[in-house]
């Protein structure tokens, strides 16, 4: 009996121990990433200044992923030039006025590829400071927001006509085309800021994190559009990427309707 009551009072011993911290690898204190895997170093000298501003419509399943691209244009831009909302819907009761306000700026611009969008290229810079809105999520979580936030649906809304091809080249887009939330605004800051140095710039941070996840085991990604077109998509075909397949198709065939397959986020 006191044998075990002794071994009672061990384990007793034991479980009182406090638990060890788990060690925590140090962190960036601007892009709060591991310091080993920052890309900081390929930020541009001086944080770019922008006439207007860049506000993201964030969905809250984007704030999980471990490889985002949206801190790359907060920390880019200078302050104050990028700013980030999240949810579903917008505006909603937990976003501050501001946003109201920004939504129905009369020279506010949102980046979505609706049948009234125009090409980004037309409108006039001289037009005084804009605000310039992006949906940031996949598609699909892009277009639940779109058609959830009816403040949005009276805006004027803009698109990209030629994008090129992304360099996110560790993350699977659904067609050829798409672009990752930092090349989206890239693009449309290029043209709105007629600035070149956006492109320069502010995309040096993308090819550091890709450098980086290839030489440790990462690989190159093409897009589902490519895979299903040379019988290498692991997966059936759903009906929503099909008529996404379908579009791209209608685009090379006219290639003067660049609307959704120009813009991913």
């Amino acid at each position: 009996m006191a044998d075990v009551m002794l071994e009672l009072s061990a384990w007793e011993d034991l479980a009182n121990i406090p638990a060890d911290p788990p060690r925590m690898r140090p962190l960036c204190s601007k892009c709060c990433r591991p310091v080993q895997v920052c890309w900081c170093a390929a930020l541009p000298p001086e944080p770019l200044n922008p006439a207007g501003r860049i506000v993201l419509l964030q969905h809250p399943a984007e704030e999980k992923r471990s490889l985002r691209t949206a801190p790359m244009l907060s920390v880019g831009l200078a302050p104050g030039k990028c700013l980030i909302y999240k949810g579903k819907r917008f505006p909603n009761t937990r976003h501050d006025a501001e946003l109201e306000t920004i939504l129905a700026d009369k020279r506010s611009l949102l980046l979505y590829p609706s049948a009234s969008s125009v090409p980004i290229e037309q409108i006039d810079p001289a037009g005084g400071p804009y605000n310039l809105i992006l949906l940031d999520g996949t598609w699909p979580q892009a277009k639940a927001i779109y058609h959830c936030s009816t403040a949005l649906h009276a805006m004027r809304q803009v698109k990209l006509v030629s994008s090129g091809t992304s360099s996110y080249i560790i993350r699977t887009q659904p067609t050829e085309g798409c672009l990752s939330t930092l090349e989206t605004a890239i693009q449309a800051l290029s043209a709105l800021e007629r600035d070149d140095r956006y492109r320069e710039q502010l995309l040096q941070p993308l090819h550091v994190l890709c450098q980086y996840q290839l030489a440790n085991g990462a690989v190159t990604h093409q897009s589902k559009e490519f895979l299903i077109r040379h019988n290498q998509y692991p997966k059936l075909i759903g009906r929503r990427l099909n008529r996404l397949l379908k579009h791209a198709d209608n685009f090379k065939d006219d290639p003067s309707d660049g609307t959704e397959r120009k813009q991913s986020t």
